[in-house]
């Protein structure tokens, strides 16, 4: 896609460089991928494991995801109801010592909560462990707050808590993470007014949980690790199965690529009693049938091939004798009667459609039993199809049809067989020539460096579609009930057919109702060349500019 025109110059050439760069990187990935696409194009093993590790990863990866999860808020939920239960008690143990200063002016009562923060955290079992005891008096300035051990709890005890515990007088709790030597540390931290007489002081308590993230991290890592083999495990294990399952698949598919090469004597290996041993036997039986019956139809093809042929061979005895006796009486016709002499012509024709019957019988039979040889020589195409054309003008006059011809002006030196290559000319223009309806049959032909075609164009009843393919087949007819002006016998474009192939050349077809049709001869310049292209198109140029 352009960029467009109205883009400033500079943004137009950022566009097309991003453009290109996008379309190498995606030639690149393309070209290193290709392999991964063609395995899984190619192999049903590597579908069934990737999708069956894929599937079993979001399985396992969700509910690890979500054990994990629910054991640490297990584990956190245990600590909470602790911790709550163990600042209950140091309220109440609290509240307690301070009964004994009835103002907040008292000037024993910092001494007295300097004793109680150091009781308290004394009495802490888990002091050792990072546990943090803090008594403030935010209502009363001249109260200063003493923390156990000393330390500054600035990020430990925020503001909000402070408000909630302070101003709102009820219990809040927080999980907070801060630098304890070093390493970050999380802690719960919770906080409650201690009633005293004088009215109320603030208790925080911060406990690490160290612990609890700990036990959660092994949680983890054992259900990372245990989902991890899982996962594995199921790849093997899918693997192995699938490997179980497509590798008497592959057997048979080899075996079926030997059996449609020729090799009808391979079998499979039949191993067990289960469901693929029972997949295997039937597969073999199956090829053996498809084997007996293949031998048959040889057998019956080559008798069929032998009986054409010996057949074509013993009418030419008496047909020699009858056409004598027919040249006789219709070199005496003129001393007939009209009816008599209207027999005899009649009879001569018929005898010279079945002299053609036979000699086509004969050739089909020599391609049947691949006897059909090319008598190669580098020979002038032209002269052929002029001499095609010259010979058919007569018919082609008398129908109505005109014949144009569009050859190169020099020679078209080809390795054919000139015999062969002026009878498939010959069937394809007839054929124009009997089915034109009185329009022009355009013959055309094109060369390049390793092809020349030979394109035959009429303009009568064309062909319905599919009937390009049957067109090649023995004594088919599109029209059956249609007269014939050439006595043709039904085997010209077949053996027009094998002529091309003999030659390693095509011959086509192609025809619309109404259209017409038009053939195409396709030969290689070099005798044993491979076609790639024809240097004339199938449909006819009239054709495409038409539809376009």
């Amino acid at each position: 896609m352009r960029a467009p025109a109205w883009l400033p110059q500079p943004v137009r050439r950022v566009l097309r460089v991003t453009r290109r760069g996008w379309r190498v990187v995606a030639h690149r990935l393309e070209s290193h991928t290709a392999p991964v696409r063609r395995s899984w194009r190619r192999s049903l093993q590597v579908r069934v494991v990737t999708l069956t590790l894929v599937a079993s990863s979001l399985l396992v990866g969700t509910f690890g995801w979500f054990i994990a999860d629910r054991s640490a808020k297990i584990l956190l939920d245990r600590a909470q109801d602790e911790i709550s239960a163990s600042l209950q008690r140091k309220v109440d143990w609290a509240s307690q010592q301070l009964t004994v200063h009835p103002q907040a002016y008292d000037p024993e009562l910092p001494t007295t909560i300097s004793e109680t923060v150091n009781e308290l955290y004394d009495g802490d079992q888990a002091g050792d462990s990072g546990t943090v005891v803090s008594i403030r008096a935010e209502q009363y300035p001249e109260i200063d707050p003493k923390t156990v051990p000393s330390m500054d709890t600035r990020d430990l005890i925020t503001p909000a808590m402070i408000h909630a515990v302070a101003d709102n007088t009820r219990v809040a709790s927080q999980i907070r993470t801060v630098e304890l030597k070093g390493h970050p540390t999380k802690y719960l931290v919770y906080g409650s007014p201690v009633p005293a007489k004088f009215g109320h002081v603030e208790l925080y308590y911060a406990v690490p949980l160290t612990t609890e993230d700990r036990a959660a991290n092994q949680i983890r890592n054992t259900v990372l690790v245990t989902g991890l083999a899982l996962v594995v495990l199921l790849g093997v294990v899918a693997g192995l199965v699938t490997r179980l399952v497509v590798t008497p698949v592959r057997v048979a598919a080899r075996t079926a690529q030997r059996l449609s090469a020729g090799l009808l004597d391979q079998r499979m290996k039949v191993d067990g009693e289960d469901d693929l041993a029972l997949l295997a036997a039937a597969f073999n039986q199956m090829a053996a049938n498809l084997q007996r019956q293949i031998v048959r139809l040889e057998e019956m093809s080559r008798l069929q091939r032998r009986f054409t042929s010996d057949v074509s061979h013993e009418l030419r005895t008496p047909l020699t004798t009858v056409r004598m006796a027919a040249d006789l009486i219709f070199s005496e016709r003129e001393d007939f009667e009209p009816a008599v002499a209207r027999s005899a012509e009649l009879l001569q024709n018929e005898l010279d459609r079945f002299e053609g019957l036979l000699t086509d019988l004969l050739e089909i039979s020599r391609f049947d039993a691949g006897f059909a040889a090319l008598d190669s020589e580098h020979a002038d195409l032209v002269p052929i199809v002029e001499r095609v054309a010259e010979r058919l003008a007569g018919l082609a006059e008398r129908v109505g049809v005109e014949l144009e011809l569009h050859l190169p002006e020099g020679p078209v030196i080809a390795e054919v067989d000139p015999r062969r290559v002026e009878r498939v000319l010959r069937n394809l223009v007839g054929n124009a020539v009997e089915h034109g309806e009185a329009r022009p049959v355009q013959i055309t032909m094109a060369t390049d460096d390793a092809a020349v075609s030979i394109t035959v164009r009429d303009h009568g009843i064309g062909l319905k579609p599919g009937e390009e393919r049957l067109v090649f087949n023995r004594f088919w007819r599109a029209d059956p009930s249609r007269a014939r002006q050439t006595g043709g016998t039904g085997l010209g474009l077949s053996i027009s057919a094998e002529d091309a192939r003999l030659h390693g050349g095509w011959l086509e077809a192609w025809g619309a109702p109404g259209e017409g049709s038009q053939f195409r001869l396709t030969l290689p310049i070099r005798a044993g060349d491979r076609l790639v292209a024809a240097p004339l198109p199938l449909i006819p140029r009239d054709r495409t500019a038409e539809v376009g």
